[in-house]
């Protein structure tokens, strides 16, 4: 049995795959399995991955038909046999030590889980990586210290990742925990975090980043404009889930609803615009049924949070008028005026540079020449 199984589930990311996978077998902790789902790939993903299988003996590769990332994710988890199961998504790339560290203390305490804060990077016009840590919480004593996620319903209030951590085998098994299939959707990792969360009983937060995220691969699902109800359906599918155990819902309920709301926010702003007013309503329509059957707490929301889910319960067409709309008037505005002043600038630059050309100060220089032969003649005469 190796100590972690790995799973890549891979979908046309040739691109960046090389870096993920040498970040892969790189690991420290050398007792690793490694299962690459090849999730149908119609670019050089498999080519990429069979090169890397012939290499290392620790890679599994596995072939499916396209069915999204829930199905090439399970699909990995089914052939696990680690002690412990890891998810590294294909266009990220992880610190040496990660699975070593995680491992150990997993070990040490006893968990169904560990998590660790991670980077989010982008690369500038230079290619240039700019890389921002991320907190899996804002409080430092929630770090270091074996916790009971079943019976800390607040704890949901933690970033949502299924990557930066290692779950135990056997707890996700006990639990048939697993990612939500839906071909062709997104935010599939949002129920399988959850339940880790739910039915988890021991588990820790390690305050240092090993996990490394891409923010800027247009292809990523969080770039999509177009998948507009994929959260909502998440979300469904999660509520379902919950309910079906009484205890389970009762203590849950209220911080389910608040990272619905959050993850709802995230989507209403990422998506077209042409989108967002009949996201709103639809918000609205859940807000309210959610107000009306007891499931939302004043009190797990701030003031700004609150303010919002009165504004869309109360009157959604005017909170779309005048929080919604309003804001993306200004912030076409905002881009036309950076759009202009960047044209402006660039149309300095080039005049400087042309004035500053040794082209420019020659011709200038032959211009000038006549008028002052002329005023020379003049001044003999």
């Amino acid at each position: 049995m190796a100590k972690v199984s790995i799973i890549i589930p891979v979908y046309n990311v040739e691109k960046y795959l090389a870096e993920c996978m040498e970040s892969v077998v790189g690991q420290t902790l050398a007792d690793i399995e490694i299962i690459c789902v090849n999730d149908g790939s119609l670019d050089g993903s498999l080519k990429v991955l069979k090169e890397y299988e012939r290499q290392d003996h620790r890679i599994v590769l596995i072939s499916q038909e396209n069915r999204g990332y829930g199905s090439a994710v399970n699909c990995g988890m089914a052939c696990a046999s680690g002690e412990y199961v890891g998810i590294v998504e294909p266009d990220d790339y992880i610190a040496p030590d990660m699975y070593e560290e995680l491992y150990r203390a997993a070990k040490e305490y006893a968990l169904d889980f560990v998590k660790a804060d991670f980077y989010r990077f982008t690369a500038n016009e230079g290619g240039e990586r700019e890389f921002a840590y991320n907190h899996l919480s804002p409080n430092p004593a929630d770090y270091h210290k074996v916790f009971n996620p079943g019976r800390q319903p607040e704890a949901l209030r933690f970033i949502m990742n299924t990557w930066s951590g290692i779950y135990r085998r056997d707890f996700l098994e006990k639990y048939g925990i697993r990612h939500h299939e839906t071909p062709g959707a997104s935010f599939q990792d949002n129920g399988f975090w959850i339940q880790t969360f739910v039915y988890g009983e021991r588990a820790m937060l390690i305050d240092k980043p090993y996990y490394r995220n891409r923010r800027d691969n247009p292809d990523s699902s969080v770039n999509s404009r177009e998948k507009v109800y994929c959260i909502n359906i998440e979300y469904d599918y999660i509520r379902g889930l919950l309910i079906k155990n009484p205890v389970v819902w009762e203590r849950f309920k209220y911080m389910y609803w608040f990272k619905k709301y959050h993850n709802y926010m995230g989507t209403l702003w990422r998506i077209g615009e042409e989108y967002r007013r009949e996201y709103v309503l639809r918000f609205s329509e859940e807000l309210k049924r959610g107000m009306a059957l007891g499931e939302i707490k004043r009190d797990v929301f701030s003031d700004s949070a609150w303010s919002h889910i009165e504004g869309m319960t109360e009157d959604a067409e005017q909170y779309y008028i005048c929080r919604v709309y309003a804001k993306s008037v200004d912030e076409r505005l905002f881009e036309r005026i950076n759009e202009l002043e960047l044209k402006n600038q660039k149309l300095k630059n080039e005049i400087a540079r042309v004035r500053g050309s040794k082209s420019f100060r020659l011709g200038r220089m032959i211009l000038c020449v006549p008028g002052k032969l002329r005023k020379l003649v003049g001044g003999k005469r």
